[in-house]
């Protein structure tokens, strides 16, 4: 006679098995974002690497996992679990190296081996539950669909309630490599308490020695890993503060020898000002900062992408502006506040521009949009859509100054192309410069407006006039697409840019400040 309460406390087990190890993959997936962004950047090549892997270490571990059930002879999923959480422990541990050598396979290849090294093999065991599982469920043939179902359902439903209580609760609070050493103790214990459950239910005693032993392995490893993120010392710079948030890897790092310091997120830099006085060190905030010259009754601005609130301070300083600033990052905002003096002169904003720019009210004689990050620029802010929202906060006479780093010519020229285009979309009139003149590869900063711009105008002296006339630039802008919410290859356009952006941050920091 069948145990019928018994079948039910042990396929009970299995759904809190299957429901534990899909969340796991997503935590992993959703992980792997954060250990290859400070390298690679947040780019969409990164999360295409990320999914594809995850699709194909799931494949591969529902056939293998297929396989094994039918010849396991209803044991060994104790032993996949330990394996699962063995390669989730050493992921933070192979990521330096891991990264490091496929630096030279390009940003695309790069991400894409990287992905498949560090995330495959664990996300491709965690795979193989979900078979051996239905296996175990499955009593006699008319119930395999009903348990493959639920199954999978609940397995589904893990990967849910993991993605939320990662993205919700657990990113704001810990670090990604505190995370993936947790989870993998979890599936330790989860191991474990399940060799020793089919030691009961089949009599087989062969998996709780290795799972133990795995296991007892796994927690001599843990110290070890978790400091394995740490930037070993380098008498070329100093870090002064490092945090993860939500949108990045958060970095203040200075180095005296230039008398430099530098507020970077991820692989981008985001702020450069000397250690000595605080003065700004990005040419093209400059070109910004004139901007008031040309128009002496700007009273009031945004600055959206605060980044270190060098632009804040100066409008401030120079013009007696006041600036309501918008800021994704929480951390980005702290740092600006605690490293570089910048004290909010206006509304200090911190959320998602898109949402934020929807709330504004009341019109800005000048907004300028600074949204950049070394991988990817956020592509969503430089549509049709989004200068449109942007013009309507603009008074009759204000003007919108866009940074946009790209090439000026040849490849990736279509990326500048074509977003002049979108600006002379929305502006009838925009002025281009430069922030380096004769270099390809720079800051491109449009400034557009309702109503013509006017270099010549009085309050700029000769000096300023010539200094912004040596830094226009004209842009052939017939290839350029206009940038719709709808059609947005921006991100595809500017992989050359972000490749090269990467190396010139390499070559100015080396890859250990890169590298977690």
């Amino acid at each position: 006679m069948v145990d019928t309460s018994s079948t039910k406390r042990g396929n009970a087990g299995l759904y809190l098995i299957v429901f534990l190890t899909g969340a796991s993959v997503m935590v992993i997936e959703m992980l792997g974002t954060r250990l290859i962004a400070p390298f690679y950047g947040a780019s969409l090549y990164v999360w295409s690497s990320l999914i594809s892997v995850t699709m194909i270490a799931l494949a591969v571990g529902y056939f293998v996992g297929g396989q094994w059930a039918d010849r396991a002879q209803r044991i060994g999923l104790s032993l996949i679990i330990a394996l699962a959480a063995l390669f989730t422990l050493l992921i933070p541990w192979a990521t330096r190296p891991v990264l490091l050598a496929t630096d030279t396979l390009g940003l695309r290849g790069g991400a894409f081996a990287s992905a498949l090294v560090l995330f495959f093999p664990s996300l491709t065991l965690l795979g193989m539950v979900g078979p051996f599982a239905i296996k175990l469920a499955t009593s006699e043939l008319d119930g395999v669909g009903s348990s493959s179902g639920t199954v999978y359902a609940v397995s589904t439903l893990g990967s849910v309630i993991g993605t939320l209580l990662l993205g919700f609760f657990l990113f704001p609070w810990v670090g990604s490599r505190q995370i993936l050493v947790s989870l993998s103790l979890m599936l330790f214990l989860l191991a474990v308490v399940v060799a020793v459950f089919e030691q009961k239910r089949f009599g087989k005693t062969v998996a709780v020695l290795p799972c133990t032993l795995l296991a007892l392995a796994g927690l001599c490893l843990v110290p070890k890993i978790v400091g394995a993120g740490h930037i070993p010392p380098d008498g070329r710079f100093n870090v002064l503060s490092e945090r993860e948030s939500l949108y990045g890897y958060v970095r203040v790092i200075e180095q005296p020898g230039r008398d430099l310091r530098f507020l970077t997120a991820d692989a981008s830099m985001i702020g450069a000002a000397n250690i000595s006085d605080g003065t700004n060190r990005l040419t093209y905030q400059d070109i910004v900062a004139l901007i008031p010259a040309l128009k002496p009754t700007i009273k009031k601005a945004l600055l959206i992408g605060q980044g270190a609130g060098h632009m804040a301070m100066t409008l401030r300083d120079k013009y007696g502006i006041v600036t309501d600033t918008l800021e994704i990052d929480p951390a980005v905002a702290d740092a600006a506040s605690n490293y570089f003096g910048y004290k909010p002169t206006g509304k200090q904003v911190i959320g998602d521009a898109r949402y934020e720019i929807r709330h504004l009210t009341g019109s800005y004689d000048l907004i300028i949009h600074d949204c950049f990050t070394g991988g990817s620029e956020p592509s969503h802010l430089l549509t049709v859509e989004t200068l449109g929202q942007l013009k309507g906060l603009l008074a009759s006479q204000g003007i919108l100054a866009l940074n946009f780093v790209a090439f000026g010519q040849g490849e990736g020229q279509q990326a500048l192309a074509s977003v002049a285009r979108t600006v002379a979309q929305v502006f009838p009139n925009q002025s281009l410069f430069v922030s380096e003149p004769g270099e390809d590869f720079n800051d491109y900063i449009f400034l557009a407006s309702s109503q013509p711009i006017d270099l010549a105008t009085p309050p700029l002296t000769t000096g300023q006039a010539d200094w912004l006339n040596q830094r226009k630039f004209t842009v052939d802008a017939s290839n350029g697409i206009v940038l719709t919410d709808n059609l947005n290859p921006l991100e595809h356009l500017q992989t050359r840019k972000s490749e090269h952006y990467r190396h010139v941050l390499v070559d100015w920091f080396g890859n250990d400040l890169l590298v977690r």
